[in-house]
């Protein structure tokens, strides 16, 4: 009926997450940082993390591209894309 596409993320959050549908294309980005400080009386401490990705899927023509789901659960980013409607475009060659 579909394609699923499982994208294991783990330390990211749900909101870190960006799907976008760009044309034909599925795009899947995410982005987290991180600070971290600790104070003391002869010095401060700070630490600074990022860590972001990007991927893109070229989609067949036969995906259903108004109809796709995404869960985020446990660190596995889970997207759902249906098929469309079978419209097949039948047209009749004429041989010269």
């Amino acid at each position: 009926n579909g394609f699923r596409i499982d994208v294991a993320a783990p330390g990211f959050e749900k909101e870190n997450f960006k799907v976008l549908m760009e044309g034909d294309t599925l795009v899947i980005k995410a982005e987290a940082k991180a600070q971290n400080e600790e104070e003391k009386v002869k010095f401060t401490r700070k630490e600074f993390s990022y860590s972001g990705f990007e991927r893109k899927f070229i989609l067949p023509e036969f995906i259903n591209k108004e109809v796709v789901n995404a869960k985020y659960n446990n660190g596995i980013l889970s997207i759902e894309l249906s098929k469309a409607t079978e419209a097949k475009f039948v047209k009749e060659i004429q041989i010269q």
